[in-house]
């Protein structure tokens, strides 16, 4: 009877865990899909670099690079969520618990800010990973030109690296959840997110990335951020939530 008391609490807890986590997967995809503007800015030229040698007319090769290397750049923040992730963890077991949630509330309100074009002081903390940078940015450069898959793999991991201020406030919100699992999960939200303006740009999709780019869209998208992020904080407001 216990044990079956035990297992019925644990599928509980796990299903209660992704009630909680769907809301903030949902926030890291639109992080990823509006915040794309800034990856453009960091990845632009690459994706560039990428696909002017081969022909307009080589379309399907083209997109099997791109995708490649988007694959590649997923993969690696998906790596850093979860390392990060299990540095969250060591913080969620201790009594400074209830402070991660607080601070992942605010980094997510100040990423609707960023989204919604009030406030870019997110991107001051890009400087944190350009000692590491230095070291992986040599690896990076020769890969190019890309000319296989494998290539354009290894060059989208090692990219993921760039140092990108969007990137990682995303990686900080991401340790907050205090599970290693959850902050791999919501980095490769995030990555898969970022994908429809890098992809559209490299295959000149025009269009694509001009509706991205609207204001009303990006607006909206970051007011939506930063209501998950008043939800995040802890208090008597979630209880009224869950109840309605």
């Amino acid at each position: 009877m216990l044990t079956k008391a035990s297992e019925q609490t644990s599928t509980k807890h796990q299903a209660n865990v992704m009630i909680d986590l769907l809301p903030q997967l949902l926030s890291a995809l639109i992080l990823g899909l509006l915040g794309g503007g800034h990856c453009l800015g960091m990845c632009g030229g690459l994706m560039g670099a990428l696909t002017l040698a081969i022909p307009r007319e080589q379309r399907s090769r083209r997109f099997r690079l791109l995708l490649a290397y988007n694959l590649g750049r997923v993969f690696s923040y998906a790596c850093a969520g979860l390392l990060i992730g299990l540095a969250g963890w060591a913080v969620a077991n201790s009594p400074g618990a209830m402070l991660l949630r607080v601070i992942a509330a605010l980094l997510l309100i100040c990423m609707g800010l960023y989204l919604a074009g009030w406030w870019s002081g997110l991107t001051r903390i890009e400087g944190l990973g350009r000692w590491l940078w230095r070291y992986i940015q040599p690896w990076a450069r020769r890969m190019l030109p890309v000319s296989s898959l494998p290539r354009a793999l290894l060059l989208g991991a090692l990219w993921g690296w760039l140092p990108c201020g969007l990137v990682y406030s995303s990686l900080l919100w991401a340790a907050s959840q205090g599970n290693a699992l959850s902050s791999a999960l919501l980095m490769l939200a995030f990555g898969i997110g970022t994908w429809p303006v890098l992809l559209a740009t490299g295959l000149a999709a025009e269009r694509t990335t001009a509706l991205l780019r609207k204001r009303g869209v990006r607006i909206a998208g970051g007011l939506l951020v930063m209501l998950f992020g008043l939800w995040t904080l802890p208090g008597p407001h979630q209880h009224w939530l869950m109840g309605h």
